[in-house]
């Protein structure tokens, strides 16, 4: 497999709503890239697009203006998958949740792209594993998961496959760190992933609330953002825990289901609390409770202060 610092060619499958812009990043970071679809209405549209987020992200500041044509230059967009994916060091397709087409797809892809080449998938709902079946190569099918917008947010899920080879992920990995992207890697292929598992309790809580007509939908967001919108971005969904205290959260657990969970039960019994043990499920190295407090109390303030300048707490 080719080194990802020497990585110059990539295609993406599929131009819309995440193709286009998964391609943009790709070129912001000076690699080449094909961009395929079925139609030119679709990559002319795309191509529109891309033009207009990178004009967004120079008003921004976070891309010279000047740059732009370059930019714009290393995106090839074609309706000959193979024209697209010659040469190409990396692949990913981003094509409509449909198993045979994405099976179709990979199955082009596999003659097309050099024998080096990693092929990616974008899906979160699928088993691209199960769907594409035998190819010749399986050890470098994998699936990289963006967020949209791809050109604004930073994360991306890379999961393996059950033939996926370690290779392949640190190629992956690495590519995503070149791009900017912060990568958190999955043991294995799981549905829906981590970000898309929780969104979905949060959805399913959210239509519990507005079916019963228990509060309008601006005090539901007004609700989440003022609390977990500034919370969340510091803490994240599993180090608050410690914040709460993993003795309390213990018990909760139990009222809850009626036994214990090991992943909780054990520091407890080990008395790892949390902050206030300067251990739980994260270790804060002897620290003390007010120290650790401080530090999280500042950020919560600046990520306030932040979200007030913005008028976050307002709708979009």
């Amino acid at each position: 497999m080719v080194k990802v610092n020497e990585m110059k060619r990539a295609v993406v499958v599929g131009a819309g709503t995440m193709g286009h812009s998964i391609a943009q990043v790709f070129a912001q970071h000076g690699i080449e890239t094909g961009l395929a679809d079925t139609t030119g209405e679709c990559l002319e549209r795309a191509m529109r697009l891309i033009r207009v987020n990178l004009e967004t992200l120079a008003d921004y500041g976070s891309v010279k203006r000047e740059e732009i044509p370059a930019i714009l230059g290393r995106i090839i967009p074609s309706t000959d998958l193979a024209a697209a994916a010659e040469g190409a060091d990396f692949a990913i397709e981003a094509v409509v949740e449909v198993p045979e087409v994405k099976k179709a797809v990979f199955q082009q892809l596999e003659r097309i792209c050099p024998d080096g080449a990693v092929l990616a998938s974008n899906t979160s709902s699928l088993d691209v594993f199960s769907i594409v079946g035998e190819i010749h190569r399986p050890e470098r099918l994998l699936i990289t998961h963006w967020f949209a917008p791809p050109h604004i947010i930073p994360l991306v899920e890379v999961v393996p496959g059950p033939k996926t080879s370690p290779e392949a992920m640190d190629v992956a990995v690495q590519l995503m760190q070149r791009l900017g992207k912060k990568a958190v890697v999955l043991k294995q292929f799981v549905p829906s992933f981590i970000v898309n598992r929780i969104q979905q309790m949060i959805f399913f809580g959210v239509l519990e609330i507005l079916k019963n007509d228990w509060a309008s939908p601006e005090d539901i967001d007004l609700a989440v953002k003022a609390s977990l919108g500034v919370r969340l971005p510091v803490v994240g969904a599993v180090q608050t825990l410690d914040f709460t205290g993993l003795d309390l959260v213990d018990t909760m657990i139990k009222n809850a289901l009626g036994q214990s969970v090991p992943f909780i039960a054990e520091p407890v019994s080990k008395g790892h609390l949390g902050v206030k043990s300067s251990k739980g499920l994260y270790d804060y190295g002897g620290r003390s409770e007010e120290e650790i407090l401080r530090k999280r109390d500042i950020r919560y303030l600046a990520v306030l202060e932040q979200m007030e300048k913005l008028g976050a707490f307002e709708p979009v």
